[in-house]
Protein backbone atom coordinates (compact mmCIF):
# COMPACT_ATOMS: atom_id res chain seq x y z
CA UNK A 1 0.00 0.00 0.00
CA UNK A 2 1.15 3.53 -0.74
CA UNK A 3 1.06 4.96 2.80
CA UNK A 4 2.79 2.09 3.88
CA UNK A 5 5.82 2.72 2.01
CA UNK A 6 5.43 6.66 2.35
CA UNK A 7 6.02 5.56 6.11
CA UNK A 8 8.54 3.43 5.80
CA UNK A 9 10.53 5.91 3.81
CA UNK A 10 9.79 8.75 6.60
CA UNK A 11 11.17 6.66 9.25
CA UNK A 12 14.70 7.17 7.64
CA UNK A 13 14.23 10.88 8.71
CA UNK A 14 14.96 10.35 12.30
CA UNK A 15 13.90 12.36 14.81
CA UNK A 16 10.73 12.92 12.70
CA UNK A 17 9.72 9.86 12.37
CA UNK A 18 6.74 9.74 15.19
CA UNK A 19 5.71 12.91 13.52
CA UNK A 20 5.43 12.37 10.07
CA UNK A 21 3.84 8.64 10.86
CA UNK A 22 0.81 10.61 12.25
CA UNK A 23 0.42 12.21 8.14
CA UNK A 24 -3.16 11.17 6.34
CA UNK A 25 -2.54 11.13 3.19
CA UNK A 26 -4.88 9.37 1.48
CA UNK A 27 -7.85 11.28 2.71
CA UNK A 28 -8.42 8.51 5.83
CA UNK A 29 -9.61 10.20 9.15
CA UNK A 30 -6.51 11.66 10.89
CA UNK A 31 -6.22 12.82 14.72
CA UNK A 32 -6.79 16.25 14.82
CA UNK A 33 -3.50 18.20 14.59
CA UNK A 34 -2.88 21.38 16.85
CA UNK A 35 -3.01 24.52 14.96
CA UNK A 36 -0.64 25.67 12.49
CA UNK A 37 1.31 28.64 12.11
CA UNK A 38 -0.15 29.88 9.20
CA UNK A 39 -3.94 29.18 9.22
CA UNK A 40 -6.27 26.78 9.69
CA UNK A 41 -6.80 23.98 7.26
CA UNK A 42 -9.15 24.74 4.34
CA UNK A 43 -10.92 22.92 1.61
CA UNK A 44 -9.15 21.53 -0.92
CA UNK A 45 -10.46 23.13 -3.79
CA UNK A 46 -8.26 24.34 -6.57
CA UNK A 47 -7.97 27.76 -5.41
CA UNK A 48 -6.76 28.17 -1.65
CA UNK A 49 -8.96 31.09 -0.83
CA UNK A 50 -8.63 31.27 3.00
CA UNK A 51 -11.35 31.65 5.38
CA UNK A 52 -12.36 35.01 7.09
CA UNK A 53 -11.96 33.22 10.40
CA UNK A 54 -8.65 31.35 8.90
CA UNK A 55 -6.38 34.10 10.85
CA UNK A 56 -3.68 33.67 13.13
CA UNK A 57 -4.98 33.69 16.73
CA UNK A 58 -2.58 36.05 19.22
CA UNK A 59 -1.57 32.96 20.66
CA UNK A 60 -0.52 31.03 17.53
CA UNK A 61 1.73 34.23 16.54
CA UNK A 62 3.23 33.87 19.85
CA UNK A 63 3.96 30.33 19.49
CA UNK A 64 4.98 30.98 16.07
CA UNK A 65 7.79 33.66 16.48
CA UNK A 66 8.81 31.27 19.42
CA UNK A 67 9.14 28.08 17.64
CA UNK A 68 10.70 29.78 14.36
CA UNK A 69 13.60 31.58 17.17
CA UNK A 70 14.08 28.15 18.63
CA UNK A 71 14.52 26.63 15.34
CA UNK A 72 16.98 29.07 14.10
CA UNK A 73 19.25 28.58 16.98
CA UNK A 74 18.91 24.79 16.68
CA UNK A 75 19.44 24.51 12.88
CA UNK A 76 22.67 26.98 13.45
CA UNK A 77 25.50 25.35 14.72
CA UNK A 78 28.01 28.37 13.67
CA UNK A 79 28.07 32.24 12.44
CA UNK A 80 25.72 33.72 10.06
CA UNK A 81 28.43 35.14 7.68
CA UNK A 82 26.78 38.52 6.71
CA UNK A 83 27.73 41.28 5.10
CA UNK A 84 25.41 43.61 7.34
CA UNK A 85 25.97 47.14 8.45
CA UNK A 86 25.93 47.74 12.46
CA UNK A 87 24.71 51.06 13.56
CA UNK A 88 25.81 52.53 17.09
CA UNK A 89 23.80 55.21 18.91
CA UNK A 90 25.56 56.09 21.98
CA UNK A 91 23.73 57.64 25.29
CA UNK A 92 26.50 60.22 25.25
CA UNK A 93 27.87 61.12 21.83
CA UNK A 94 30.78 62.71 23.15
CA UNK A 95 32.07 59.62 24.73
CA UNK A 96 34.85 57.65 22.13
CA UNK A 97 33.63 54.80 20.53
CA UNK A 98 35.31 51.92 21.03
CA UNK A 99 35.03 48.32 18.78
CA UNK A 100 37.12 45.38 18.76
CA UNK A 101 38.61 42.98 15.90
CA UNK A 102 39.82 40.24 18.19
CA UNK A 103 39.10 38.54 22.27
CA UNK A 104 42.35 39.75 23.57
CA UNK A 105 41.79 43.11 23.32
CA UNK A 106 38.70 42.61 26.48
CA UNK A 107 41.25 41.90 28.48
CA UNK A 108 38.77 38.88 29.68
CA UNK A 109 39.47 37.00 32.66
CA UNK A 110 41.85 33.69 31.03
CA UNK A 111 39.50 31.47 32.06
CA UNK A 112 36.43 33.01 29.80
CA UNK A 113 38.95 33.80 27.00
CA UNK A 114 39.70 30.04 26.48
CA UNK A 115 35.89 29.49 27.59
CA UNK A 116 35.30 31.63 23.82
CA UNK A 117 37.69 29.84 22.07
CA UNK A 118 36.61 26.37 23.04
CA UNK A 119 33.16 27.32 21.66
CA UNK A 120 35.28 28.07 17.95
CA UNK A 121 34.82 31.81 18.17
CA UNK A 122 38.38 32.54 16.66
CA UNK A 123 37.33 36.49 16.33
CA UNK A 124 34.25 38.70 16.96
CA UNK A 125 31.14 38.87 14.73
CA UNK A 126 29.85 42.60 13.52
CA UNK A 127 27.62 42.86 16.48
CA UNK A 128 30.03 41.81 18.85
CA UNK A 129 32.69 44.10 17.69
CA UNK A 130 31.01 47.01 19.03
CA UNK A 131 28.38 45.36 21.57
CA UNK A 132 30.91 43.34 23.75
CA UNK A 133 33.16 46.83 24.95
CA UNK A 134 29.89 48.65 25.83
CA UNK A 135 28.81 45.51 28.21
CA UNK A 136 32.06 45.30 29.06
CA UNK A 137 32.80 49.07 29.95
CA UNK A 138 33.23 50.36 33.70
CA UNK A 139 31.34 51.74 34.58
CA UNK A 140 28.24 49.30 33.61
CA UNK A 141 26.29 50.79 30.42
CA UNK A 142 22.69 49.60 29.47
CA UNK A 143 22.19 48.44 25.76
CA UNK A 144 19.00 47.86 23.36
CA UNK A 145 20.21 46.01 20.63
CA UNK A 146 18.31 45.04 17.09
CA UNK A 147 19.95 41.62 15.71
CA UNK A 148 18.70 38.48 14.07
CA UNK A 149 19.40 34.88 14.56
CA UNK A 150 23.39 33.90 14.02
CA UNK A 151 24.93 36.90 14.63
CA UNK A 152 26.43 35.97 18.05
CA UNK A 153 24.60 38.16 20.40
CA UNK A 154 23.50 35.61 22.81
CA UNK A 155 27.42 34.70 23.12
CA UNK A 156 27.84 38.39 23.41
CA UNK A 157 25.51 38.88 26.50
CA UNK A 158 26.38 35.68 28.12
CA UNK A 159 30.05 36.83 28.05
CA UNK A 160 29.15 40.50 29.72
CA UNK A 161 26.93 38.21 32.62
CA UNK A 162 30.24 36.04 33.24
CA UNK A 163 32.20 39.02 33.36
CA UNK A 164 30.35 40.27 36.01
CA UNK A 165 30.18 37.25 38.10
CA UNK A 166 32.46 37.46 41.18
CA UNK A 167 32.23 33.38 42.03
CA UNK A 168 33.51 33.96 45.84
CA UNK A 169 29.74 35.00 46.41
CA UNK A 170 27.45 31.87 46.76
CA UNK A 171 23.75 34.06 45.73
CA UNK A 172 22.41 35.42 41.82
CA UNK A 173 24.06 37.77 40.55
CA UNK A 174 22.86 37.86 37.13
CA UNK A 175 19.10 37.60 35.79
CA UNK A 176 18.32 36.26 32.09
CA UNK A 177 14.24 36.48 30.70
CA UNK A 178 13.17 33.88 28.10
CA UNK A 179 10.52 34.09 26.80
CA UNK A 180 10.21 30.38 26.64
CA UNK A 181 11.75 27.08 28.45
CA UNK A 182 13.38 25.80 25.15
CA UNK A 183 15.22 29.33 24.49
CA UNK A 184 15.89 29.54 28.13
CA UNK A 185 17.97 26.23 28.03
CA UNK A 186 19.87 27.03 24.46
CA UNK A 187 21.06 30.26 26.15
CA UNK A 188 22.04 27.93 29.11
CA UNK A 189 23.97 26.21 26.68
CA UNK A 190 25.72 28.91 25.81
CA UNK A 191 26.67 29.52 29.71
CA UNK A 192 27.84 26.04 30.66
CA UNK A 193 30.18 25.98 27.18
CA UNK A 194 31.51 29.59 27.34
CA UNK A 195 32.24 29.16 31.52
CA UNK A 196 33.01 25.50 31.77
CA UNK A 197 36.76 26.86 32.79
CA UNK A 198 35.20 28.93 35.18
CA UNK A 199 33.49 28.01 39.00
CA UNK A 200 30.29 30.14 38.20
CA UNK A 201 27.03 28.11 38.38
CA UNK A 202 23.81 27.97 36.92
CA UNK A 203 19.94 27.64 37.78
CA UNK A 204 17.02 27.73 35.88
CA UNK A 205 14.02 29.37 36.75
CA UNK A 206 10.79 27.33 34.87
CA UNK A 207 8.25 25.99 36.05
CA UNK A 208 8.14 22.92 37.78
CA UNK A 209 11.06 23.55 39.54
CA UNK A 210 10.48 22.37 42.93
CA UNK A 211 12.70 24.05 46.24
CA UNK A 212 12.11 24.95 49.49
CA UNK A 213 10.24 27.78 50.67
CA UNK A 214 12.63 30.43 52.28
CA UNK A 215 15.22 28.99 50.69
CA UNK A 216 18.20 31.08 48.73
CA UNK A 217 19.75 29.66 45.89
CA UNK A 218 23.58 29.78 45.31
CA UNK A 219 23.55 29.68 41.94
CA UNK A 220 25.65 33.13 40.21
CA UNK A 221 23.52 33.31 37.18
CA UNK A 222 19.41 32.48 36.97
CA UNK A 223 17.80 31.88 33.15
CA UNK A 224 14.03 31.42 33.07
CA UNK A 225 10.85 32.29 31.76
CA UNK A 226 9.59 35.64 33.65
CA UNK A 227 6.32 34.12 35.39
CA UNK A 228 8.21 32.05 37.38
CA UNK A 229 11.35 34.44 37.65
CA UNK A 230 9.29 36.97 38.96
CA UNK A 231 7.77 34.52 41.73
CA UNK A 232 11.59 33.21 43.06
CA UNK A 233 11.65 37.09 43.28
CA UNK A 234 8.78 38.22 45.35
CA UNK A 235 6.75 35.29 46.72
CA UNK A 236 8.96 33.16 47.02
CA UNK A 237 12.24 35.00 47.74
CA UNK A 238 14.70 32.85 46.78
CA UNK A 239 16.13 35.48 44.77
CA UNK A 240 17.54 38.98 46.33
CA UNK A 241 16.72 41.27 43.67
CA UNK A 242 18.44 44.12 45.11
CA UNK A 243 22.17 41.60 44.60
CA UNK A 244 21.55 41.39 40.53
CA UNK A 245 24.09 43.66 38.91
CA UNK A 246 23.40 42.23 35.23
CA UNK A 247 20.00 41.81 33.94
CA UNK A 248 19.04 40.43 30.12
CA UNK A 249 15.96 40.47 28.44
CA UNK A 250 16.41 38.75 25.52
CA UNK A 251 14.16 37.68 22.51
CA UNK A 252 11.88 40.71 23.26
CA UNK A 253 9.71 40.70 20.40
CA UNK A 254 8.77 37.40 21.32
CA UNK A 255 8.19 38.23 24.86
CA UNK A 256 5.72 41.06 24.43
CA UNK A 257 3.53 38.84 22.01
CA UNK A 258 3.10 36.37 25.48
CA UNK A 259 0.57 37.35 27.41
CA UNK A 260 1.26 38.51 30.80
CA UNK A 261 5.53 38.66 30.18
CA UNK A 262 5.67 41.95 29.34
CA UNK A 263 4.08 43.49 32.56
CA UNK A 264 6.04 40.23 34.49
CA UNK A 265 9.61 41.61 33.22
CA UNK A 266 8.15 45.08 34.06
CA UNK A 267 7.64 44.34 37.60
CA UNK A 268 11.10 42.29 38.03
CA UNK A 269 12.47 45.54 36.26
CA UNK A 270 11.60 47.70 38.74
CA UNK A 271 12.85 45.77 42.24
CA UNK A 272 16.37 45.71 40.73
CA UNK A 273 18.79 48.35 42.04
CA UNK A 274 19.57 51.33 40.31
CA UNK A 275 23.06 50.55 39.13
CA UNK A 276 22.45 47.25 37.59
CA UNK A 277 22.99 46.97 34.31
CA UNK A 278 20.14 46.34 31.65
CA UNK A 279 20.49 44.95 28.66
CA UNK A 280 17.76 43.98 26.00
CA UNK A 281 17.74 41.55 22.01
CA UNK A 282 15.15 41.56 19.74
CA UNK A 283 15.44 40.28 16.18
CA UNK A 284 12.83 42.93 15.36
CA UNK A 285 11.93 46.70 16.62
CA UNK A 286 7.93 47.37 15.59
CA UNK A 287 6.83 50.20 17.45
CA UNK A 288 5.53 48.31 20.43
CA UNK A 289 8.86 46.35 21.05
CA UNK A 290 10.18 49.78 21.44
CA UNK A 291 7.57 51.27 23.56
CA UNK A 292 8.63 48.03 25.69
CA UNK A 293 12.29 48.90 25.46
CA UNK A 294 12.45 52.21 26.53
CA UNK A 295 10.43 51.32 29.96
CA UNK A 296 12.59 48.51 31.00
CA UNK A 297 15.96 50.08 29.59
CA UNK A 298 17.19 53.86 30.98
CA UNK A 299 19.44 56.05 28.86
CA UNK A 300 20.48 52.93 27.17
CA UNK A 301 22.93 52.92 23.89
CA UNK A 302 21.36 51.82 20.52
CA UNK A 303 23.14 49.09 18.36
CA UNK A 304 21.00 48.22 15.34
CA UNK A 305 22.30 45.43 12.73
CA UNK A 306 20.79 46.45 9.44
CA UNK A 307 19.40 43.36 7.72
CA UNK A 308 20.84 43.00 4.60
CA UNK A 309 17.80 43.36 1.97
CA UNK A 310 16.53 40.61 0.06
CA UNK A 311 16.60 41.29 -3.44
CA UNK A 312 14.75 39.44 -6.93
CA UNK A 313 17.29 40.62 -8.90
CA UNK A 314 19.77 37.19 -9.16
CA UNK A 315 15.97 34.97 -9.08
CA UNK A 316 14.28 33.98 -12.43
CA UNK A 317 10.43 34.32 -11.93
CA UNK A 318 7.89 31.55 -14.11
CA UNK A 319 4.25 31.02 -13.59
CA UNK A 320 2.25 28.05 -15.15
CA UNK A 321 -1.65 27.80 -15.42
CA UNK A 322 -3.01 24.98 -13.83
CA UNK A 323 -6.95 23.51 -13.76
CA UNK A 324 -6.27 21.49 -10.81
CA UNK A 325 -3.92 19.95 -7.78
CA UNK A 326 -3.10 16.87 -10.03
CA UNK A 327 -2.79 19.29 -12.95
CA UNK A 328 0.06 21.38 -10.79
CA UNK A 329 1.78 17.47 -10.31
CA UNK A 330 1.42 17.17 -13.39
CA UNK A 331 3.97 19.86 -14.45
CA UNK A 332 5.77 19.52 -11.26
CA UNK A 333 6.78 16.47 -12.67
CA UNK A 334 7.22 18.04 -16.21
CA UNK A 335 10.04 20.04 -14.90
CA UNK A 336 11.71 17.79 -13.00
CA UNK A 337 12.21 15.44 -16.04
CA UNK A 338 13.77 18.47 -18.40
CA UNK A 339 16.05 20.12 -16.18
CA UNK A 340 18.69 19.04 -13.30
CA UNK A 341 17.53 20.05 -10.23
CA UNK A 342 20.26 19.74 -6.60
CA UNK A 343 17.99 20.88 -4.34
CA UNK A 344 14.25 22.11 -4.31
CA UNK A 345 11.91 24.00 -1.41
CA UNK A 346 8.06 23.46 -2.59
CA UNK A 347 5.66 25.80 -0.78
CA UNK A 348 2.12 24.71 0.10
CA UNK A 349 -0.75 26.48 2.21
CA UNK A 350 -1.64 23.50 3.82
CA UNK A 351 -0.17 20.71 6.07
CA UNK A 352 -2.79 18.50 3.79
CA UNK A 353 -1.45 19.56 0.40
CA UNK A 354 1.47 19.29 1.81
CA UNK A 355 1.70 15.62 3.06
CA UNK A 356 -0.36 14.42 -0.36
CA UNK A 357 2.30 16.40 -2.82
CA UNK A 358 4.93 14.33 -0.43
CA UNK A 359 3.43 11.51 -0.91
CA UNK A 360 2.86 11.81 -4.41
CA UNK A 361 6.88 12.81 -5.25
CA UNK A 362 7.90 9.31 -2.72
CA UNK A 363 5.52 7.48 -5.16
CA UNK A 364 7.29 9.33 -8.34
CA UNK A 365 10.67 8.33 -6.63
CA UNK A 366 11.76 11.42 -5.19
CA UNK A 367 14.24 11.50 -2.34
CA UNK A 368 11.64 13.71 0.31
CA UNK A 369 11.18 15.40 3.14
CA UNK A 370 8.09 16.94 4.86
CA UNK A 371 7.77 20.25 7.33
CA UNK A 372 4.84 21.55 8.83
CA UNK A 373 3.65 23.39 11.73
CA UNK A 374 2.22 20.41 13.83
CA UNK A 375 6.23 18.91 14.21
CA UNK A 376 7.56 19.87 17.38
CA UNK A 377 10.55 22.53 16.72
CA UNK A 378 13.56 19.70 17.21
CA UNK A 379 11.61 17.50 14.77
CA UNK A 380 11.78 20.16 12.29
CA UNK A 381 15.50 20.52 12.96
CA UNK A 382 16.25 17.32 12.24
CA UNK A 383 14.44 17.27 8.75
CA UNK A 384 16.20 20.66 7.99
CA UNK A 385 19.43 18.79 9.08
CA UNK A 386 19.06 16.37 6.70
CA UNK A 387 18.19 18.42 3.93
CA UNK A 388 20.99 20.62 4.33
CA UNK A 389 22.93 17.28 4.34
CA UNK A 390 21.72 16.34 0.84
CA UNK A 391 19.70 13.47 2.41
CA UNK A 392 16.60 14.48 1.18
CA UNK A 393 16.58 16.28 -2.76
CA UNK A 394 13.17 17.77 -2.19
CA UNK A 395 11.78 20.06 0.91
CA UNK A 396 7.79 20.00 0.92
CA UNK A 397 6.92 22.38 3.39
CA UNK A 398 4.38 24.71 4.94
CA UNK A 399 5.59 28.66 5.64
CA UNK A 400 6.99 27.18 8.73
CA UNK A 401 9.69 27.21 6.51
CA UNK A 402 10.12 30.54 4.78
CA UNK A 403 12.31 31.85 6.79
CA UNK A 404 15.72 32.01 8.48
CA UNK A 405 17.43 28.83 6.25
CA UNK A 406 19.77 28.53 4.03
CA UNK A 407 20.61 25.26 1.84
CA UNK A 408 23.51 26.46 -0.34
CA UNK A 409 22.11 23.54 -3.00
CA UNK A 410 18.67 24.97 -3.17
CA UNK A 411 18.80 25.97 -6.94
CA UNK A 412 14.67 25.89 -7.26
CA UNK A 413 11.79 27.21 -5.53
CA UNK A 414 8.40 25.81 -6.34
CA UNK A 415 5.22 27.78 -4.89
CA UNK A 416 2.44 24.92 -5.06
CA UNK A 417 0.11 27.58 -3.94
CA UNK A 418 0.96 31.36 -3.80
CA UNK A 419 1.25 32.71 -0.30
CA UNK A 420 -2.12 34.58 0.70
CA UNK A 421 -2.60 36.26 4.29
CA UNK A 422 -5.91 35.50 6.30
CA UNK A 423 -7.85 37.76 4.20
CA UNK A 424 -6.95 35.99 0.77
CA UNK A 425 -4.60 39.03 -0.07
CA UNK A 426 -1.52 38.20 -1.58
CA UNK A 427 1.70 37.88 1.35
CA UNK A 428 4.45 40.11 -0.30
CA UNK A 429 6.80 39.84 2.37
CA UNK A 430 6.41 36.17 2.54
CA UNK A 431 6.80 35.60 -1.32
CA UNK A 432 9.93 37.23 -0.77
CA UNK A 433 11.13 34.82 2.04
CA UNK A 434 9.60 31.89 0.35
CA UNK A 435 11.65 32.43 -3.10
CA UNK A 436 14.80 33.96 -1.35
CA UNK A 437 16.10 30.35 -0.37
CA UNK A 438 16.92 30.22 -4.36
CA UNK A 439 19.47 32.94 -5.61
CA UNK A 440 21.54 33.15 -2.14
CA UNK A 441 25.27 33.16 -2.03
CA UNK A 442 25.59 34.89 -5.12
CA UNK A 443 24.03 32.20 -7.51
CA UNK A 444 21.42 32.90 -10.14
CA UNK A 445 18.28 31.13 -8.94
CA UNK A 446 14.56 29.93 -10.10
CA UNK A 447 11.24 30.00 -8.67
CA UNK A 448 7.72 28.87 -10.12
CA UNK A 449 4.73 29.94 -9.26
CA UNK A 450 1.22 27.60 -9.80
CA UNK A 451 -1.69 29.13 -10.86
CA UNK A 452 -4.62 27.61 -10.54
CA UNK A 453 -7.59 30.08 -11.60
CA UNK A 454 -8.58 33.28 -11.70
CA UNK A 455 -8.22 34.26 -8.03
CA UNK A 456 -4.65 32.66 -7.98
CA UNK A 457 -4.10 35.05 -11.17
CA UNK A 458 -5.32 38.26 -9.49
CA UNK A 459 -2.73 37.03 -6.87
CA UNK A 460 -0.12 36.54 -8.64
CA UNK A 461 -0.60 39.78 -10.68
CA UNK A 462 -0.56 42.46 -7.35
CA UNK A 463 2.43 40.65 -6.50
CA UNK A 464 3.94 41.56 -10.13
CA UNK A 465 3.09 44.83 -9.40
CA UNK A 466 4.44 45.30 -5.58
CA UNK A 467 7.88 44.37 -6.80
CA UNK A 468 7.62 45.40 -10.01
CA UNK A 469 8.86 42.41 -11.60
CA UNK A 470 7.63 40.52 -14.48
CA UNK A 471 7.12 37.07 -14.26
CA UNK A 472 7.06 35.38 -17.34
CA UNK A 473 4.71 32.35 -18.14
CA UNK A 474 6.07 28.90 -18.53
CA UNK A 475 4.33 25.69 -20.71
CA UNK A 476 5.85 22.75 -18.80
CA UNK A 477 3.91 20.97 -21.60
CA UNK A 478 6.40 22.46 -24.50
CA UNK A 479 10.36 20.37 -22.68
CA UNK A 480 12.33 22.28 -25.09
CA UNK A 481 10.90 25.63 -23.65
CA UNK A 482 11.58 24.24 -19.56
CA UNK A 483 15.08 23.75 -20.83
CA UNK A 484 15.52 26.86 -21.67
CA UNK A 485 14.78 27.95 -18.23
CA UNK A 486 17.73 26.69 -16.76
CA UNK A 487 20.53 28.36 -18.95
Amino acid sequence: MATDSWALAVDEQEAAAETFGKLNLKGEKAEKPKPESNGTEEPESAEQIPSKDGGKSEDDDKEDKAAQSLLNKLIRNNLVSNTNQVEVLQRDPNSPLYSVKSFEELRLKPELLKGVYAMGFNRPSKIQENALPMMLAEPSQNLIAQSQSGTGKTAAFVLAMLSRVDPANKYPQCLCLSPTYELALQTGKVIEQMGQFSNIKLAYAVRGKKLERGQKIPEHIVIGTPGTVLDWCSKLRFIDPKKIKVFVLDEADVMIATQGHQDQSIRIQKMLPRDCQMLLFSATFEESVWRFAQKVVPEPNIIKLKREEETLDTIKQYYVECHSREDKFRALCNIYGSITIAQAMIFCHTRKTASWLAGELYKEGHQVALLSGEMMVEQRAAVIDRFREGKEKVLVTTNVCARGIDVEQVSVVINFDLPVDKDGNPDNETYLHRIGRTGRFGKRGLAINMVDGDHSMQILQRIQQHFSKKIAQLDTDDMDEIEKISK
